[in-house]
């Protein structure tokens, strides 16, 4: 009798590993950049070029879990002056704070392929949750036999409420750099085998 009993335990737990996908992200084919105001008249825009990621799901497409990690000294605005300054103590202080983390926490709607994901970002030493739009732009076998996935999505963080407080007073009363960041997503996992 208790035999059957975890057979049928197994039995009904079998689909949720069976039907899992678990998807590693392709940096070479994935994209993690940003936008800030800069002296209230202009947008200087950056990357992120080393992270990696983890995202699973069930067969429905609906996210079980997910996990990103930036290299926060891999920022790159095109400018070594002003990278060197963002990854001093008074932007990321990378020495201190070398990974920004994303964790996910949970789905607050679904649209067909548009999701509204929250999750913990972990950044300058400060955890808070955030609201990311995603949506999921399909699915395709590759010509080596591995299958993709491929997100975009977007959020905006306030800067200030992960202690990036750095700025300068312009004359005109604007500041040189803007409190919202816009972050911009452009994922591809391959599906591990």
């Amino acid at each position: 009798m208790f035999k059957r009993v975890i057979i049928a335990a197994l039995l009904t737990l079998l689909p949720q590993f069976v039907l899992a996908e678990v998807y590693t992200i392709d940096p070479d084919h994935s994209h993690i950049g940003f936008s800030v105001k800069h002296l209230v008249i202009s947008n200087v825009k950056g990357d992120f070029n080393a992270f990696s990621g983890v995202v699973e799901t069930d067969e429905k497409d609906n996210i079980k879990s997910a996990t990103v990690k930036i290299d926060a000294s891999s920022i790159d605005t095109d400018h070594e002056k002003r990278d060197k300054h963002l990854r001093s103590p008074d932007f990321l202080d990378v020495e201190k704070y070398p990974t920004l983390t994303f964790t996910y926490k949970s789905t607050q709607s679904r649209s067909g392929n548009r999701y509204k994901v929250l999750g913990d970002l972990s950044l300058h030493g400060v955890t808070k949750e955030v609201l990311l739009d995603l949506e999921l732009l399909g699915k395709v076998k590759d010509p080596w036999g591995n299958f993709r996935a491929g997100i975009t999505g977007s959020t905006e963080l306030n800067r200030q409420d992960f202690g990036i407080v750095w700025n300068k007073l312009l004359e005109t009363g604007g500041l040189v750099v803007g409190d919202t960041i816009k972050v911009s997503l452009e994922v591809e996992g391959i599906l591990k085998k």
